[in-house]
């Protein structure tokens, strides 16, 4: 689809470097800046009940000073960009930015998640945005522009649910796009692709006018994410989308999984569908 509003996620205390790239972006593909900085409440110290209570308070108001500035300082950077854009702050417990930044983003095509925010905010903040709103996840690696117009995509492909939807989410962009390679990792043929694995899925995105390499890959002892990661390297990809969580959250935490490993490294850009 063609996104026309970006929400993006900062947090308070670290949001300069996301602030600019996320401008950049939404400058590039004409679209709506929609930025939402959230500072997560520091928990209360152990100690003597009065004095715990005056130095709590002192702290919250500190934080929310803190919170306040931030989104005065970015509404008076992004003025001089000349782009349509509106910011929030929102000052919340851990337990509820998930929450909080799923219910946003349900406004949005597309959450940024950029690279400089806490990790477990991170982590709430995209766990949020994939289980709450039902849209997708940019993820934004260090140091490397990220862009809605990517001139070469790597679609990670395993016939499952959630990459089919990430597939059809991706579209435009696809279409878009110099080239795509649909990857697989040791894939094996099914009642649909006979003995061509992932003819299919080129197949159905070369109808929509995209540019499609299929390319099967072995694994060889490698975990996937390091095989696509190094894949989207080798072709110079500009974006890799993926279906996220497969599998449980809960089961991705303990065993670990594809979905896990590409959030906590990206290598390149990457637009995760659940």
């Amino acid at each position: 689809m063609t996104y026309k509003t970006v929400l993006l996620v900062l947090d308070a205390s670290h949001y300069e470097a996301d602030l600019t790239a996320a401008t950049d972006l939404c400058v590039a593909a004409a679209a709506h800046l929609s930025v939402l900085l959230v500072k997560v409440a520091a928990p209360p110290q152990f100690g003597d009940y009065a004095a715990l209570s005056v130095a709590w308070l002192d702290i919250q108001a500190a934080e929310l000073e803190q919170l306040d500035k931030a989104v005065a300082a970015a509404r008076v950077t992004l003025k001089d960009f000349g782009l349509s854009f509106d910011v929030a702050g929102e000052y919340t417990e851990p337990a509820r930015a998930d929450d909080l930044v799923g219910e946003r983003a349900r406004y949005a095509d597309v959450t940024l998640i950029g690279a400089s925010m806490d990790p477990s905010l991170r982590a709430r903040a995209i766990e949020g945005a994939l289980f709450y709103s039902a849209r997708p996840v940019l993820l934004a690696p260090p140091e490397q522009p990220v862009s809605l117009l990517p001139k070469r995509i790597l679609l990670a492909w395993n016939s499952s649910f959630e990459s089919t939807r990430a597939a059809r989410e991706a579209l435009d962009m696809m279409r878009n796009a110099d080239g795509v390679n649909v990857v697989l990792v040791d894939p094996a043929a099914s009642r649909w692709n006979a003995h061509e694995p992932g003819a299919d899925v080129a197949t159905y995105l070369a109808r929509h006018g995209i540019q499609v390499t299929l390319d099967r890959l072995p694994s060889a002892g490698r975990r996937v994410d390091e095989v696509l990661n190094q894949h989207a390297i080798d072709t110079s990809a500009d974006l890799i989308v993926i279906g996220a969580y497969g599998h449980t959250r809960l089961r991705e935490r303990i065993f670990g999984g594809v979905t896990e490993a590409m959030i906590a490294a990206p290598v390149v850009p990457v637009l995760m569908v659940r």
